[in-house]
């Protein structure tokens, strides 16, 4: 089915960061994974024009704290999107599906909630070569492609609203 001339295509949203400010909220639990996701969030964002000194980085202990974190920052109101960035590896505990819920729909809460987009970027894989793979160079780091949807949240958002 087309969408063309649809306003479902109009409102798609433009990948430009001009003169906005970003929140990432990174948890550190499988560090070696959130730096390379916050490496990509931040290439996404300068290569849509987002100059560093627009790009806040919050860091918290894990996914469990990525919601409650992402609530405070939308409710400071000094950003027009916040990207949160995790990664939970399956153990052999139900600990893994216990924390991916939690991340999971505290964060849908938080983006249900707020004016501005909260852009779900946390890794849930069942195992460490998954989780680099999802977090390697360029397009294909999940960090890199949850900026340029939260770029392209701001716009669609706004559109909607009439801003």
């Amino acid at each position: 089915m087309s969408s063309a001339g649809s306003p479902v295509e109009r409102l798609r949203g433009t990948l430009d960061a001009t003169d906005r400010r970003f929140a990432l909220v990174v948890a550190r639990f499988n560090e070696e994974i959130t730096e390379r996701l916050l490496e990509g969030a931040r290439a996404g964002l300068s290569e849509c024009g987002a100059r560093p000194s627009d790009v806040d980085v919050v860091r918290v202990p894990g996914a469990w704290e990525l919601p409650q974190a992402a609530a405070r920052v939308v409710a400071a109101g000094r950003h027009d999107a916040v990207v949160a960035l995790g990664c939970v590896i399956r153990g052999d505990t139900p600990h893994f599906e216990y924390v991916c819920q939690h991340a999971t729909h505290g964060l849908g809460r938080v983006a249900t909630a707020a004016d501005i987009p909260v852009v779900f970027g946390v890794l849930t894989t069942d195992d460490v070569e998954q989780a680099r793979a999802r977090a390697g160079e360029g397009a294909d780091n999940k960090g890199f492609e949850a900026a340029l949807t939260a770029v392209e949240m701001i716009r669609v958002l706004g559109e909607i609203s009439g801003r």
